[in-house]
């Protein structure tokens, strides 16, 4: 059995510089679809999502060369608007490739996407607002074609803010013409770095980071260079995997004001947490304090990708949490994996209550999600004995190297 294999006790300490963002680079690296040249990226994670979704775009015609987590992107020939259906399913970040293959050749053919089991996570926002900007839409119960001989700028009002709607209107809004206007649009970094790279693309686009984007369409494009911000998700995973064995460390490569909500959380669980614009350092002595509630919300609120990590920290804690999912509801499923080490989990509906424990054991889980799996990844740091966590792929899809990260911070961790 494929496992990844984590003895506890440890306390993490030491310094470590942070991993190129999923959540930013996979985007951008739509969007390099839709410049008719060459296009580099670098600090790329050497993750398993971004293999997907180099397979993908060479198999629509863009060459790639990635090395060194630097990635040159060719995307001059690209003639096919149908993307690999096995990929889809292993990724569901593909589904921002339909508004940049819109754009870019006027038809984009996908299945449904696939990735994590999470929730439900409709694409109907998607899919309404292309139609908005003269898409035409058909379904069949497998695949999806998006069909436009003209995108139009239009105003489009989300119902709420998606993130990955929001990309995928952005991507189709660079092609069409006139000016887009996306109300509700999601606030997210990712969202905010996206902007800045078309942007440099030479695409005129304000209010990245409000609730209103403008996007002006038609404009010539330019060659760009990008670097990949710090990914605020790994960050926040290795602080709590640091709380929760009493450790302290300091991590560097990470633009902080992206992290705000979740380094107050930390400090609403006593850890002592300091950053500047670039790094982020904690310290804690592993007495972990109750978070009353915990609400995950879009930007700038908590966000989702890291309450499952926190979950984990929280069943450490002293006395009672309370955790509100508001975004995937699938994602409280991690709570019957930690009850498997001893954690005081109950679930209903969309809420946690966890009653921490002073200790966890070490014992076989399953990872069924990325996030999940991380987090297990930090409970069992924290636990007596050693932890085996199956299915540990999913962790790769966005963590370049969990086990040499935590080992190098004093952990013991292998695959």
């Amino acid at each position: 059995m494929d496992t990844l294999n984590v003895q506890g006790g440890y306390p993490l300490k030491g310094e470590l510089k942070i991993q190129g963002s999923k959540n930013t680079v996979l985007p951008v690296m739509a969007a390099a679809v839709l410049y008719k040249g060459v296009t580099m990226l670098t600090n790329v994670p050497m993750i398993r999502d971004v293999y997907c979704m180099i397979h993908i775009l060479e198999a629509i015609g863009v060459k790639i060369v990635f090395s060194d987590h630097c990635l040159t992107m060719d995307a001059s020939l690209v003639e096919s608007g149908e993307i690999p259906m096995e990929d889809v399913k292993r990724m569901r970040s593909s589904i921002m490739l339909l508004g940049a293959l819109l754009g870019r050749v006027g038809e984009a053919v996908t299945s449904y996407p696939g990735g994590c089991s999470i929730g439900l996570r409709p694409i109907d926002l998607h899919l309404k607002a292309l139609e908005q900007m003269g898409a035409e839409i058909t379904e069949d119960g497998i695949k999806i074609r998006a069909v436009a001989s003209r995108l139009r700028g239009t105003h489009i009002r989300l119902d709420f803010p998606s993130v990955g709607a929001t990309e995928n209107i952005l991507l189709a809004a660079v092609a069409a013409e006139g000016v887009t206007v996306i109300d509700n649009a999601a606030r997210e970094p990712e969202i905010i770095e996206l902007c800045l790279f078309l942007q440099k693309m030479g695409v005129p686009v304000r209010g990245a980071g409000t609730g209103r984007i403008r996007i002006e369409g038609k404009r010539q494009l330019r060659q760009t260079s990008y670097r990949i911000t710090g990914d605020r998700i790994v960050a926040g995973t290795y602080l709590a995997a640091a709380a929760a064995t009493g450790g302290e460390v300091r991590l560097t490569g990470i633009y902080t004001p992206y992290m705000a909500s979740v380094l107050q959380a930390f400090r609403k669980c006593g850890c002592d947490v300091t950053w500047g614009k670039e790094d982020v350092s904690l310290r804690s002595d592993r007495q972990i304090q109750a978070v009353p509630w915990l609400k995950t919300s879009p930007y700038p609120g908590f966000p989702t990708d890291m309450q499952s990590p926190f979950m984990a920290l929280l069943a450490y804690g002293d006395g009672v949490s309370i955790i509100e999912e508001t975004i995937f509801e699938g994602r409280l499923k991690l709570a019957a994996q930690l009850e498997k080490m001893g954690a005081d989990i109950q679930v209903k509906e969309t809420r946690a209550r966890v009653t921490g424990q002073s200790r966890l054991r070490g014992t076989l889980v399953q990872a069924e999600d990325l996030r999940a799996g991380a987090a297990l990844a930090v409970a069992a740091v924290g636990a007596e004995g050693m932890t085996r966590i199956a299915d540990p792929g999913y962790i790769k899809r966005g963590y370049e190297s969990i086990d040499q990260d935590l080992r190098s911070l004093g952990g013991k961790i292998w695959w």
